[in-house]
Formats: C-alpha cells, sequence, structure tokens
C-alpha cells in the first residue's frame, strides 16, 4: 500500500497489544492502541482511523459493545472488526446488528486476521470511492448541458461565479432549450443561500388571476373559492432564491405588483390588510425580445431596468457545436443507465449528422432525441429523419407584417371578386354583397323559401315601385361589368342581392312572384 492505513486496536490485555501492533505494522500499518473503552471514543473522535479492531469484555462504565455504537454514531462508514474470546451465539449477534464488519474469536490464525483487515479496508475504500464518484456524476449530470468547453459557455460559467454570492438580480436570456433554469440553479447552489429553498415559477402557464394567487398568496375569503389563508411562492422562497421563467409572457397589471416586491420586498396578499416582507433573490428568464415589448408597451420600462441588473446570454446549440460530441456521449451514458438499456454509442454517420444538424430546439431536442435512441435500442429511426429536409415547422419564411397585411388584402379583394361574402361564385346560388340576408325563416304553412323573403331594410320608394312592377336602382358595382349585354334581363331583388335567378314564376310588369308568398299576401289583403 502506498499509503499506511492507521487502525486503532481496542484491548485490555497488553500481550494482545503488543502483538497486535507487531502484526499490524509488519503489514505496513499503522497501529494505534488503546487499553480502555472511554479513551478509545476520545482517540477514535481525534484520530479518525481507517479500521478498529475491538475486544469485546473491556473494563471500566463501557464495554467493547457499548463502544462500537460509540464508534458508529462518530462514523457510520468505518469498518470494525470485533475480536473476543466469547463466541457465544447472542454476542456476535448483537455485535453485527449494532455495526460490526466481522467478528473473530479467541485464538485465531495470523492469515485470517490478515484476510478480514484486507477485505475490510478495501470495501471501505471502495465505499468512499463510490460516494465520491456519486457526488461528481450528480454534479456532472447537473451542469453538464451547461458547462461546456466552448469559448462561450466559458464566458458564461465565469460570469456566474462573479455574481453568485451576491444578491442582485439576474437576467437569463437565451432561446428555448438552452439550459436557463440550468443557469438559475447553479447561481443559487453556489450562492450564500444555497442552503434555503429554491422555488421556480413559470409565468405563462398560468393566467393574471392565479399566478398573481401562486406569487402572492391569499386570505381567507378574498374571493369565491378561497376558504382558507394560503401563502404565496414569494413566502415560500423566503432567505432563498425564486426563479421566474418566461417573465415577458407575465401580464401588464401584475408586473406593478412585482416591481413593489422587488423594490420594496414587501407585498399584500389578495384580500390582505397588511403587508408581508419577504427576503428573496429574484433570477428571471424569458426568449422573448424585452426591448421590443417595452417599446410596443407590453412590458414595464422600470421593472426591465429593476431586472436588468445583470445579464447572462446563454448561446444556442448551433453557436457552440465543438459541445455536441460531449453532450451526446454524456446523455448515452445517463438513459442508458436510467432505463438500464446498455447503448453502445453512436456511429461516424449520425455523429457527423449531429454536427451538421441546425438544432432549432437546442440542447432539449438533442436530449429528447437521444433518449428516444436509446430506448428504441437503434439509432436507424434518428439518422431517418436527420436526412430528410428540414421541417417547415423549425424554419419559417421570414414574413414582416406589411406583407401579411398586403397578402391579406390582396386575399379578400381576390374572393369578393369571385365568390361574394358567402363564399359561393357568382351565378351558382351562393349569393353576392346582401346574400346572407337570405335565410330559411319559419312561417305559416311551412318554410319560406330564401328568395320569396323581401328585403328587411327598403324604403317606401322601393315598396311603390315594386308595387307598379318597377326596380330600384342598384349602386354602382365595382365587380360589374361596365357595359351590360343587349337583351339580358335581371331580377330586381338580384341587383340588390347579388345572384341572377332563373325566369319561373315571372309576370309582365311584375318580376319574380312566388306562388306561396303570392297567397299569403292575397289573404291579408294587400299585394306582395
Amino acid at each position: 500500500m502506498s499509503q499506511k492505513s492507521q487502525v486503532l486496536v481496542v484491548d485490555d490485555d497488553l500481550a494482545m497489544c503488543g502483538f497486535l501492533r507487531s502484526f499490524l505494522g509488519a503489514r505496513n500499518y499503522n497501529a494505534l492502541t488503546v487499553t480502555n473503552a472511554d479513551e478509545a471514543v476520545r482517540r477514535f473522535h481525534a484520530e479518525r482511523p481507517a479500521a478498529v479492531l475491538l475486544d469485546v469484555v473491556m473494563p471500566g462504565s463501557m464495554d467493547g459493545l457499548a463502544a462500537l455504537a460509540a464508534f458508529k454514531k462518530i462514523d457510520k462508514d468505518v469498518p470494525i472488526i470485533v475480536i473476543s474470546g466469547q463466541g457465544r451465539t447472542s454476542v456476535v449477534v448483537q455485535a453485527m446488528r449494532l455495526g460490526a464488519t466481522d467478528f473473530l474469536c479467541k485464538p485465531f490464525e495470523e492469515s485470517e486476521l490478515e484476510v478480514v483487515i484486507e477485505k475490510a479496508l478495501k470495501q471501505h475504500q471502495l465505499s468512499q470511492e463510490v460516494a465520491s464518484l456519486r457526488a461528481q456524476l450528480k454534479e456532472q449530470s447537473r451542469y453538464t448541458m451547461l458547462f461546456g468547453h466552448s469559448h462561450q459557455m466559458q464566458e458564461v460559467r465565469d460570469l456566474i461565479e462573479r455574481v453568485s454570492d451576491t444578491d442582485v438580480t439576474v437576467l437569463i436570456r437565451g432561446e428555448s432549450g438552452v439550459g436557463k433554469e440550468l443557469v438559475a440553479r447553479a447561481l443559487h447552489e453556489q450562492s450564500l443561500r444555497k442552503d434555503k429553498p429554491f422555488v421556480k415559477v413559470n409565468c405563462a402557464a398560468l393566467p393574471t388571476e392565479l399566478l398573481e394567487s401562486e406569487l402572492f398568496g391569499f386570505e381567507k375569503g378574498a374571493f369565491t373559492g378561497a376558504i382558507q389563508h394560503k401563502p404565496g411562492k414569494f413566502e415560500f422562497a423566503n432567505h432563498g432564491t425564486m426563479f421566474l421563467d418566461e417573465i415577458g409572457d407575465m401580464s401588464f397589471p401584475l408586473q406593478a405588483k412585482l416591481l413593489q416586491a422587488l423594490q420594496d420586498g414587501e407585498f399584500s396578499r389578495l384580500g390582505g390588510k397588511a403587508d408581508v416582507r419577504v427576503d428573496v433573490r429574484v433570477i428571471t428568464a424569458t426568449n422573448c425580445d424585452l426591448e421590443s415589448a417595452v417599446a410596443g408597451g407590453r412590458f414595464r420600462e422600470d421593472l426591465y431596468f429593476r431586472l436588468n441588473v445583470v445579464t447572462i446570454t446563454i448561446p444556442p446549440l448551433r453557436e457552440r457545436r465543438e459541445e455536441i460530441p460531449m453532450l451526446t456521449d454524456h446523455f448515452v451514458k445517463k438513459y442508458s443507465v436510467q432505463y438500464n438499456k446498455p447503448f453502445p454509442g453512436t456511429s461516424a454517420e449520425l455523429a457527423n449528422l449531429f454536427l451538421e444538424y441546425e438544432w432549432p430546439g437546442n440542447v432539449r431536442q438533442l436530449e429528447n432525441m437521444i433518449k428516444r435512441m436509446v430506448v428504441l435500442g437503434s439509432e436507424a429511426p434518428i439518422v431517418q429523419e436527420l436526412q430528410q429536409p428540414a421541417s417547415p415547422l423549425h424554419h419559417w419564411p421570414h414574413t414582416t407584417s406589411s406583407s401579411i397585411f398586403a397578402s391579406n388584402r390582396s386575399a379578400a379583394a381576390a374572393g369578393h371578386a369571385s365568390t361574394g361574402c358567402g363564399g359561393g361564385a357568382r351565378g351558382s346560388g351562393g349569393g353576392g354583397p346582401g346574400w346572407h340576408r337570405h335565410r330559411l325563416r319559419r312561417r305559416r304553412g311551412g318554410v319560406r323559401p330564401a328568395r320569396a323573403r323581401r328585403p328587411t331594410s327598403r324604403s317606401r320608394t322601393s315598396r311603390a315601385a315594386r308595387r307598379a312592377g318597377g326596380t330600384r336602382a342598384d349602386p354602382p358595382d365595382a365587380d360589374a361589368d361596365p357595359v351590360e349585354p343587349q337583351g339580358s334581363r335581371r331580377d330586381p331583388r338580384h341587383q340588390l342581392q347579388g345572384p341572377p335567378v332563373q325566369d319561373q314564376g315571372e309576370r309582365p310588369g311584375q318580376g319574380f312572384v312566388d306562388p306561396m308568398a303570392d297567397a299569403f299576401s292575397k289573404k291579408k289583403g294587400r299585394a306582395f
């Protein structure tokens, strides 16, 4: 062994202590002998040996089993080998229940003791290494997506280290899926508030009313259904960190209350009479253009300046492609262990496709893609997906608002020229201007046909002209031909309502007359 391991020997027999000291020294161990259990506990607390050889029968107020329990309270992982001349089963069982690693009965063979000590020390060393690796893996899995080896992410890491131990408000900016929440958690866990709560609230997931009650809480009877007092997230995060994700989607009225909480450190619950004072560090994140939102009046300018004390911008994955192989390897190992499906790794073809892909969903898309690959046990679907042309979902055409409005106007003009308001073609029964007024109405004797209904808005002059068999002059139609073919006849109502009608039911000088409407009008004693 490269370094001597210290072994504490606790035995009231001086001859045994001398033998064990020589035995351990010959095998490159550093022996520390004690003849009293009380003294052994004090020396164990001060020296922290790698292993303990403990006798059961000890003089004084504390025997070997009591000392064993005291050792385990100080360090539960230390290996303790019990050596005793009393090999009763009850003593062995009690020692093993208290946490003894092994039990040897006096007298014993030197080879037997040597094997037991080596095994105990090796097991203890392995347990320490496993604990250290687990801690490193936990730390790495948490921040691997954040702390890459690219120049851009190195700047992000340096900025986090500079501001993490302060209480300044931090605004994290970046596209969706780049790891903004990981940056917020890194800021919290490297700050002086790491032992306090970290509370996350997504401002885009709740409407304004629910978001206000979620953040600031409410009193009993504040609104219908408020049957008891409920503290808000700010109170839960007191002395800790509050992470407000998608801050750009917060409503304008609620921004004023948030500004007060940030500025004064106090707020009032819904329906509350007194202010609540809290000590919370606020970290916000957004993928929106807050400057444009401020210019458009959708985001308060004073709140913007209050949040934008320190800004951390995370670059998208396509701007740090050198990190893709490292992230790929990390995610493959992570989900192979999580789903108990060993995966050999990615091929050279898939690795090249990963480097050439644009990654609109950034690291989150890469993680989900590798998760699917591990679960399916094949990379063929991923290769096929990446070899296909880019989907319009990820690559929208560049359009401006003026082009959109222009296209809408042209589409509307084309629609009026060809179909009218109802959507049907002219002359096909679909109707022209005003055709939406022709609805079926239930009258006496059944449903009145749409063309037999009189227009609802007619002047007295038009009624008189209709009784005389004349027609009312139409306003000029921009869609109509400037010169009408000679000899064509139109129904008077067609000039008001759009589509031409057939000539069935027309009478000279009277225009179109429906038989049912005519009978109904005569029954009332007036002409239709």
